[in-house]
């Protein structure tokens, strides 16, 4: 064995932009090329937006302007400008910035100096203008490196800060922006500060009534079972109502952060809610009953937050501030009297809401037989079939530092199910295997969550049946082959997950597998083609007349191959849900009755499935 050897040469310091784009994730989070909301181009517009409506919360400037323009991004914010003397600083150098002054910024969204940092080290392009009182300065770098520092020139613009960057190709590759990404986050931005207008690419996006026109948004208005409870304090403002799906539904944010996986704002939110149910009905109704079908919203102001990552997803502050109340607390009682008041001065949505607790205390009573039944062939199945080789690593144990890559393919028959699981990770992919077609469970009850021994499998599998708080895969891939029947198996899941646990796939979790359509290939080049026209590349590119396979199932694909469309190369087409999406429109259209709608959808597009089959 080779001699390691230590010393001072094998020590490195790394200059603040080195470290960045070293360690990218450590800043804003997972990069990705776009497809998916929470991808670091995203992120990136964030950190830049976040001054800008810090200067708003602090007085500064009603407006907003963002502007993209094929890949590269400008933000225009009118508030006091960054001390001229200073603007190379505050985009260049870590720990330098006006929100350490807590008098300044006394409940900013970002407090460690880092963002706008992060953006400037990880775009090819970089430039910042600042303008005060008719003087401006400017200066240019390149991922990272001054590259162009002009003197403070006068000017007639108004005050203000711009920015314009474009992200680092190298690091975020073949990235193209998703405008509904960028307009939902700006519609969070609108809905957290009254009177702001934030205009994109040439559209105005503003809000009058805060957190009540963010849930009529995003919700299915026509579901609810009584009008948006809106409430509004000193430091905080809640929305609160019930719809009809399963599972709960929650938008939280600290200090303008959209923290999507929540944390100590929003547990107490949820046991604040449970508390003033049960003591306006002065009866003691399970906790999943009150919460069933709950659609809620709040926002918190806190003194100096603590988030549990750069990317602040997840408020970790206990206290309100250095001096204040707990989170818990402060919510609990502002809640319990606001909600109870509210109760009792509208006696219909008291009653609107009694009886959704008492359908869901009916349902719950109902499956609670059972579930008895099902845990029975659980232990059966588990003995003499085992439907699901898992892997090492699980999302819940926040320990390992892989357990955000923990994924489970759910695919169909032994061949597609064989294939995956020799050519998996063991450490961080899971295979779940189903036998034959699911069950389609358009307009059933939870119930059959249970009664069908499949259905039952794949909850116990993923352990979702109390929500997403044990979630044991951070991606569930839906795996299916690229023929009629493996379309319709994707259907069959989507519909199960779409109707019974929606939050799965709000939170993004929920995916598809891409695997290539064609294998194009001669003696000395081999091309994999997700499409026909990546085919037609591939043919001209190796000219005369090469093999061509066509890959109709998983199985026929062998593990050799298979490992590299599941390893680093992965190709996951996210499922979304966008604002105001009708979950029951959706899900009748494609899995109800044979409508005439979808009749004469399949006649009008059957020409195209046949030219496609024609050119295979």
């Amino acid at each position: 064995m080779a001699k390691v050897t230590y010393t001072e040469d094998n020590i490195r310091s790394l200059d603040w932009k080195e470290h960045i784009r070293l360690r990218p994730g450590m800043y804003i989070g997972k990069l990705g090329d776009g497809t998916a909301h929470d991808d670091g181009i995203y992120i990136l517009i964030k950190e830049v937006l976040d001054n800008s409506i810090d200067e708003f919360v602090m007085g500064h400037g009603k407006v907003i302007e963002i502007g993209v323009n094929e890949q590269a991004i400008t933000i225009r914010d009118y508030g006091r400008g960054i001390p001229l003397g200073k603007v190379i600083d505050c985009v260049s150098k870590i720990n330098t910035g006006g929100k350490y002054d807590s008098k300044a910024f006394k409940k900013s969204v970002g407090l460690n100096g880092v963002g706008t940092k992060a953006v400037n080290a990880l775009s090819d392009n970089f430039m910042v203008q600042s303008i005060r009182e008719g003087k401006m300065k400017q200066a240019t770098f390149e991922r990272g490196e001054l590259k162009k520092n002009d003197r403070i020139t006068k000017t007639s613009l108004e005050n203000g800060t711009i920015i314009t960057f474009q992200p680092d190709a190298s690091i975020f590759k073949n990235f193209h922006f998703q405008p509904q990404f960028i307009e939902n986050q700006i519609w969070n931005y609108v809905y957290l500060n009254a009177g702001l207008k934030i205009q994109f690419n040439g559209k105005s996006y503003f809000s009058r009534n805060g957190l009540k026109d963010l849930l009529e948004k995003k919700g299915d208005v026509e579901q609810f079972r009584y009008p948006v409870c809106h409430f509004k304090g000193e430091d905080i403002e809640v929305a609160i109502t019930h719809g009809s799906q399963y599972g709960e539904q929650y938008f939280s944010f600290v200090n303008g952060q959209h923290t999507t996986q929540g944390g100590t704002h929003q547990q107490a939110f949820r046991e604040a809610i449970v508390k003033a149910v049960r003591d306006f009905y002065n009866k003691s109704y399970d906790a999943s009953d009150i919460r069933a079908s709950i659609i809620g919203a709040i926002s918190v102001r806190v003194e100096e937050p603590v988030f549990e990552s750069q990317t602040k997803t997840r408020l970790g502050s206990k206290n309100m501030g250095p001096d204040g109340p707990s989170v818990r607390g402060f919510i609990t009682d502002f809640v319990s009297i606001e909600f109870n008041n509210y109760l009792h001065k509208n006696p219909e949505t008291a009653s609107a809401l009694l009886k959704r607790i008492q359908q869901a205390e009916k349902e719950r009573k109902e499956i609670a037989g059972i579930k008895k039944l099902a845990k029975q062939r659980e232990k059966k199945a588990n003995l003499h079939n085992k439907k699901l080789r898992d892997c090492r690593i699980h999302f819940h144990k926040k320990r390992n530092k892989r357990h955000e890559e923990s994924t489970v393919f759910i695919t169909e028959g032994d061949s597609a199910s064989g294939s995956i699981t020799k050519a998996r990770d063991v450490q961080t992919q899971a295979v779940f295997s189903l036998r034959g077609k699911p069950l389609n469970c358009f307009g059933l009850s939870k119930k059959i969550v249970y009664e069908n021994e499949e259905l039952n499998l794949l909850q116990h599998a993923l352990n979702i049946e109390g929500g997403l708080e044990d979630l044991r895969f951070n991606r569930v891939v839906i795996s299916t082959d690229a023929d009629v029947d493996g379309m319709h198996i994707r259907l069959l899941l989507l519909t199960f997950f779409l109707q019974f646990f929606p939050d799965l796939v709000r939170a993004g979790h929920l995916y598809i597998l891409e695997t290539p359509l064609f294998r194009v290939r001669n003696k000395k080049k081999t091309f994999y083609c997700y499409s026909i026209s990546e085919r037609e590349e591939a043919v001209k590119t190796l000219g005369g007349k090469p093999e061509i396979t066509r890959f109709k199932g998983l199985g026929e694909i062998s593990p050799n191959e298979f490992g590299g469309f599941i390893g680093e190369d992965i190709r996951l087409k996210p499922v979304q849900l966008f604002d105001g999406a009708n979950l029951a429109e959706i899900l009748s259209y494609y899995m109800g009755k044979n409508t005439p709608i979808r009749q004469k959808f399949i006649i009008e597009n059957l020409k195209v499935e046949k030219d496609e089959v024609e050119i295979a």
